[in-house]
């Protein structure tokens, strides 16, 4: 390293921004030392191409972290377990940028420099997960490259992508159209028409092929849970990130996990994308279905309440938040008896869980609901009128229609 430069540790994805970032930090006097975790969906081309990418680009030196385990236990596993989505829709897709921050953080620190770049606009969610990890994990300098071109330029991504062809580099097609993140979660796509309101383009959609080539016979898949993580795919025991992009691959065949989503971001925005999390959507539902039948009913009923404020958590930037590790304690708490195999059927984009094998189950012995009792008729009916005393009483004594 030249000592008369600073060296600045990038967080890299190959995009649009972070690729901006590399020749603009340099034009400024800065040696660049590009960072890409690798947090799944990526395939060893892509990696190669992202390395070449950074060195293209004047990097003077390129690192790539495997990121894929964390996500899937620092992520994945509470997810899963708390079975709740952001706006009950939004999966936290995004949430591999915290991974993605601590492994540029460890690359400061074992280079001796505290000046971590990142590629988020000043426009976005992201910008906010960036800056509280990096705040959270130490006394770094931030450094926002698109961020400070937004106050020259009102239309970014076109100043982005002449600068880079001012220099010489080429811009990709599609990120020239589109904002795409893919990881092992899935991916998300943004931009173009999606931001405007409009039908996504077929080719928008990046892991299922078009409906016309759904199959037309349901695709299945047993998974076995222990403890409510996932652990076996179809009785083969495969770590989280293997497991994940097994259903992935299996079940974007037909089209599970596409949505479109329409959210309130952090910044008060309202933000649109489309996204593909065929196996996270998978995940949910085989637990889903598991977890309702083995847990009692004031647990099912309370730990939505812990799940929903733990997934603000995650999305909002609060990934260091003491909080969020107390409400994983519970949802970690709550899955003793989350144990069972869930077998899965899903066909035209719809999936549902369609067995269910655990020894937990809370089964009444002689008693099945709407066809068999352990109970008599009399008991039933005592049951029933003590259960609505209280509204009767109050029916009787203060009728609605008298106090309207």
């Amino acid at each position: 390293m030249n000592p008369t430069k600073r060296e600045v540790v990038l967080a890299f994805s190959g995009g649009l921004d972070t690729s901006f970032c590399v020749p603009y930090l340099q034009a400024r006097g800065d040696d660049v030392v590009t960072v890409f975790v690798d947090t799944g969906g990526v395939s060893a081309e892509e990696r190669a191409w992202i390395e070449g990418r950074a060195r293209e680009l004047g990097a003077v030196e390129h690192i790539t972290v495997d990121g894929a385990g964390p996500v899937w236990d620092e992520v994945v596993v509470p997810m899963i377990q708390g079975g709740a989505k952001y706006q009950g829709q939004y999966p936290l897709l995004c949430s591999d940028r915290y991974i993605i921050v601590r492994a540029a953080i460890d690359v400061c620190r074992a280079r001796g420099t505290n000046l971590f770049a990142h590629g988020c606009t000043g426009m976005g969610n992201d910008q906010v997960r960036f800056d509280l990890t990096a705040r959270a994990l130490g006394d770094f300098e931030i450094i926002a490259p698109i961020r400070e071109i937004q106050q020259q330029h009102q239309n970014v991504r076109a100043y982005e992508q002449d600068y880079l062809r001012e220099r010489g580099f080429e811009v990709p097609e599609k990120y020239r159209r589109y904002t795409i993140n893919q990881n092992v979660l899935g991916v998300t796509v943004s931009g173009s028409e999606i931001d405007e309101f409009q039908a996504p383009s077929p080719e928008a959609w990046q892991l299922s092929p078009k409906p016309s080539a759904w199959p037309s016979e349901a695709i299945e898949a047993k998974v076995t849970f222990e403890r409510g993580v996932a652990v076996a795919l179809d009785g083969e025991r495969l770590d989280g990130p293997a497991l994940l992009s097994a259903l992935n691959a299996r079940f974007a065949a037909c089209g599970v996990g596409r949505a479109i989503y329409t959210g309130d971001t952090t910044i008060g925005l309202k933000g649109r994308i489309i996204f593909e999390a065929p196996g996270l959507e998978a995940l949910f539902t085989a637990h889903r279905a598991l977890e309702e039948a083995v847990a009692s009913r004031p647990q099912n009923d309370f730990k939505p309440t812990v799940a929903k404020k733990w997934v603000e958590l995650v999305y909002q930037g609060f990934f260091y938040e003491p909080l969020k590790y107390d409400l994983e304690a519970f949802l970690a708490q709550s899955q003793r008896a989350v144990n069972g195999v869930v077998t899965l059927s899903a066909l035209m984009g719809n999936i549902f869980a369609v067995a269910i094998d655990s020894p937990h189950i809370l089964k009444a012995k002689g008693a099945v609901y709407a066809q068999s009792a352990t109970w008599s008729a009399g008991e039933a009916e005592g049951f029933i009128k003590l259960f609505g005393q209280s509204s009767t009483l109050s029916a009787q004594i203060n009728p609605v229609d008298a106090l309207k």
